[in-house]
């Protein structure tokens, strides 16, 4: 873990080539998605089989409802509840952001509409076995009102995700897909014999799958997110009331995701950097993903000492975090401040790992896309229509000045369509 000091004439240098490095494509990791990418476009089920059987042991691309029952049998009393009330808590949050239809009509006569429309269709791709990234992905789209949605999520071995499955069950979704890596995005979006395609993909993935999510998307084959989502990040700002372990816990809360995970901390207190990291050594120890925590710890962890608090505010928004836990004494100073993030958890019992299971949302902007873009929300899943519905007495006062314009900016046939419309009787 890398120690940093913001006093120091370099430091922005220095900061900026340990959280950029995460951001640059390798040319092999793009060669490779590549290579698959056309694979599927050509050979379609053929390649998916193949793909599946290479790295998930997996021969079968759509399971049966037998082989989902069982799955989700195997699954104790306790985690279904879990789930159940999990839903619940996403569900209630996510239905206020459903936003209103507009309507105006101006002194002339003349009406204005702004309306919301759902998407009709949207795969949510699942890692692993993490029910609570379908519930966050598919919860805003049902309430968004898509009509079809669709679950893809990858077996491990041949082994279906019981907790996915069961999330599915209670969410309605009844199209699923045992599929994984770059080769499911690709068939997502154009389709093969046995995988209908969706107009949009939403949810995280490996470094693969990110980048396959933004090929199809360039090449217009489906819609994505508008942010960057994943490897997972996480900045805390701390001082010298806070209890290091606390620090420790969410930092390996965050890079035991992968050994691409990130975890920051920001503090004026020097003594504080050297407990967290012994208390982090500590708790390393019987960590179930101890090996994928230490990589990342060692590759893009770092620890920032500040003199000041505006010093803080600007290394934040400089770096624009998928989360920020705010564990200071005085937190509720920095909230003062314009901070930019993915997600913020304020004061000493709000913590990223409990914030995923919401009810905010956890499929959240990194690698600093936190500047220009949100969370996924009930709107990624509607389309905004604007109609315009003019009198006669509107075309005549506004066709004025659209002709005017139109011709200065030598569109004739914006001028001329203009016109007509002003003459008409």
């Amino acid at each position: 873990m890398k120690i940093l000091d913001s006093n120091k004439k370099n430091f922005y240098n220095e900061l900026d080539k340990i959280i950029n490095k995460r951001k640059i494509i390798d040319r092999s990791t793009l060669r490779t998605v590549e290579k698959i990418i056309n694979n599927v476009r050509k050979k379609k089920d053929k390649a998916l089989i193949y793909y599946e059987h290479k790295f998930n042991n997996n021969l079968k691309i759509i399971p049966s409802k037998k082989e989902i029952q069982k799955s989700i049998r195997s699954l104790s009393p306790e985690i279904k509840k879990a789930i159940d009330e999990t839903y619940k808590r996403i569900k209630d949050w996510h239905v206020k952001q459903r936003p209103k239809d507009i309507f105006y009509k101006d002194k002339l006569n003349n009406k204005f509409y702004y309306k919301n429309k759902a998407i009709k269709s949207t795969a949510c791709y699942v890692p692993g076995n993490l029910p609570s990234t379908l519930l966050m992905c598919a919860t805003p789209a049902i309430i968004a009102g898509v009509k079809r949605i669709v679950v893809c999520t990858p077996s491990l071995n041949g082994k279906l995700n019981g907790a996915v499955y069961y999330a599915a069950s209670i969410l309605g979704i009844k199209e699923c897909y045992s599929l994984g890596g770059a080769s499911a995005i690709m068939a997502l979006a154009t389709g093969t014999p046995k995988v209908k395609p969706v107009d949009k993909i939403v949810g995280p993935g490996s470094k693969w799958v990110a980048l396959a999510k933004k090929k199809v998307f360039l090449e217009g084959l489906c819609g994505i997110e508008a942010a960057n989502m994943g490897p997972s990040e996480i900045l805390c700002i701390a001082d010298k009331s806070t209890d290091p372990e606390i620090i420790a816990s969410s930092c390996i809360a965050q890079n035991e995701h992968s050994p691409d995970s990130m975890s920051i901390l920001i503090t004026k207190d020097k003594k504080l950097i050297k407990k967290v990291q012994l208390s982090i050594f500590e708790q390393l120890k019987d960590l179930p993903k101890k090996k994928i925590a230490s990589t990342s710890l060692k590759k893009n962890s770092v620890f920032v000492y500040v003199s000041n608090d505006k010093a803080i505010i600007s290394i934040v928004n400089h770096i624009a975090p998928e989360h920020i836990e705010i564990a200071t004494k005085n937190y509720k100073k920095y909230l003062k401040s314009n901070i930019i993030a993915g997600s913020v958890c304020i004061g000493p019992y709000s913590s990223m790992a409990l914030s995923d299971y919401g009810p905010t949302q956890h499929s959240l902007p990194t690698h600093s896309s936190a500047k220009f873009s949100s969370g996924l929300s009930v709107k990624d899943f509607l389309i905004q229509t604007s109609y315009n519905e003019l009198s006669k007495k509107g075309v005549a006062k506004l066709g004025k000045s659209g002709y005017l314009m139109s011709n200065f900016e030598n569109l004739v046939g914006h001028s001329r369509s203009i016109k007509k419309r002003m003459e008409k009787k």
